[in-house]
């Protein structure tokens, strides 16, 4: 029953945590869910207003979920992106990466290359003004790049940023297989319990550096976390690439990660996968 119990407080706080993004973006409707063709996460579309013979541009509200990405691309005829919600990043090809935020307004000049997307922390969402030609698309921005950027806290605390990038940090760690630096940030206490099982830290690392489990990429959807005095509880919706016994596995989990502060540093409690079904 406690099971039962804990995966459908999983479940609701997925289903919130949408339904938070398809109510703030805008007074717009959300409209509907893009498929990844030229994205990664989970981006929803809204045509407001489509070019005709007297306005030559179309007008669509994009809303992003946290982490969501667009791939490079560009637009022949231009852009402007009117952010409507929340903190999102705007980089154009050979410059620095921007930080953008509610209110501000971006011109995407003609034939210059870019790439847009929502903070990893963060939905975001804008209208988007474009000339009516159609967009070029270009390759994808690699996770790698994105990983790199360190979101600014939009509605988090420091601490709360810190434990995000802390653990988003820990899944790349993992994919790595950098034992040493994960012996480091794992409690000497800490419980790890999967589909098969559960054990302490020895076991974890020991099949980290083995391959029995090759936490080969993690795309994170969504992410929230509560501070309890020297201990942040956090939650990760995410589809995890993995390796078993050889063979390479997909799944969408909830995973629960626990931290503990000791000496002043965040150490790792626990960590648990709630697989979801239905997707």
């Amino acid at each position: 029953m406690k099971k039962q119990l804990l995966y459908l407080a999983s479940l609701l706080s997925v289903s919130l945590s949408s339904q938070l993004v398809a109510q703030e973006s805008s007074i717009f409707p959300i409209g509907e869910k893009a498929p990844n063709v030229h994205h990664t996460g989970e981006v929803w579309l809204n045509h407001v207003s489509d070019a005709d013979n007297t306005f030559d541009y179309n007008i669509a509200l994009a809303t992003f979920a946290p982490g969501a990405k667009l791939d490079w691309h560009m637009h022949p005829a231009g852009q402007q992106l009117l952010i409507t919600q929340g903190v999102g990043y705007y980089q154009e090809r050979g410059k620095e990466v921007q930080i953008v935020r509610k209110g501000e307004v971006i011109k995407c000049l003609p034939g210059v290359e870019h790439w847009h997307a929502a903070a990893s922390n963060s939905d975001f969402a804008y209208l988007g003004i474009t000339g009516n030609q159609p967009t070029k698309w270009l390759e994808r921005v690699t996770g790698e790049a994105y990983n790199s950027i360190n979101p600014p806290a939009a509605s988090s605390t420091n601490v709360e940023q810190q434990i995000i990038d802390l653990s988003r940090k820990k899944w790349q760690w993992m994919s790595d297989k950098k034992v040493d630096t994960l012996a480091a940030l794992f409690h000497e206490k800490s419980v790890f319990v999967h589909m098969g099982g559960s054990w302490g830290k020895e076991r974890e690392l020991n099949i980290i550096a083995s391959g029995d489990i090759h936490y080969k990429k993690a795309d994170i959807h969504e992410v929230s976390v509560n501070i309890i005095g020297n201990t942040a509880i956090l939650l990760n919706r995410i589809t995890l690439l993995a390796v078993v016994g050889g063979n390479e596995v997909t799944n969408p989990f909830m995973v629960t990660e626990v931290y503990v502060q000791q000496s002043g540093t965040w150490k790792l409690g626990s960590l648990s996968f709630t697989r979801l079904l239905g997707q």
